[in-house]
């Protein structure tokens, strides 16, 4: 089992995926993953919160089935097969500081996209949808997805670039994606040895938290301005990835 303390890390993480999913559009599930790679194996810190993730998921799945764009679904999954591999590879072949390095490029990268996207420094030009760009997006979703959690980034930049998609179809899609891409991400996990019976009973005592998280968030949405949760929490974000990049180049 965990020691108390890198426990308390994981439930504040798990909270945190919650308040994100529940009231906040999601984007920042992953930052529960960055915060533990701080204190554990990366290896670790991915198995313990996907459970947390997926079940944050089964309500979000059930309310938009049948509502996503079909066409960007597929052509994004076919392309997260080969990224989900590399990023199976990946962790046979470099260290868990590299990991680390790796996890705090995305920790430190993904706020710095967001802010550049908000304010239109970079965006995706409207062209309709392309099944090729679908591919190349998948392949950074499953890559980015397996080793941190953080296929958002990719996700959203062939989805803006398409045009004409609501935010119904946009979120319908993105859930449906990522817990396909996340059962998938189960199995490889399963077949590389890095659930155990004590973690995945740790994860299911985080599940309560991360769903108390959700209905915060639900609660906070009309309460708290996006733009103050998103600044506290990317923030946090920066100095998490900093010192991961700090621990695994030193």
């Amino acid at each position: 089992m965990l020691e108390g303390w890198v426990y308390a890390l994981a439930a504040l993480g798990a909270l945190l995926a919650g308040i994100s999913k529940g009231g906040f559009g999601g984007s920042l599930g992953f930052a529960s993953s960055a915060i533990l790679a701080v204190v554990v194996e990366p290896g670790v810190a991915l198995a313990l919160m996907l459970p947390v993730l997926m079940a944050i998921d089964v309500a979000a799945v059930r309310a938009f089935w049948g509502r996503w764009d079909a066409p960007s679904a597929q052509a994004i999954l076919l392309g997260a097969l080969p990224g989900l591999a590399l990023g199976a590879l990946l962790f046979h072949v470099v260290s868990s500081d590299g990991i680390r390095v790796l996890i705090g490029l995305l920790a430190v990268g993904f706020p710095l996209f967001r802010l550049a996207l908000a304010r239109g420094w970079i965006g995706p030009r409207a062209g309709g949808f392309d099944r090729r760009k679908g591919w190349i997006a998948g392949t950074g979703v499953g890559f980015t997805s397996f080793v941190a959690h953080a296929g958002g980034p990719p996700f959203a930049m062939f989805m803006l670039g398409q045009g004409g998609i609501d935010k119904t179809r946009y979120h319908a899609t993105s859930v449906i994606v990522f817990w396909v891409v996340n059962a998938l991400k189960a199995g490889i996990y399963t077949w590389m040895g890095l659930f155990t019976w004590s973690l995945l009973g740790a994860s299911a005592t985080l599940i309560p938290v991360a769903l108390l998280g959700a209905w915060i968030g639900m609660r906070a949405h009309k309460a708290i301005p996006d733009r103050v949760f998103f600044a506290v929490a990317y923030t946090a974000l920066v100095l998490t990835g900093l010192k991961l990049l700090w621990d695994g180049l030193t």
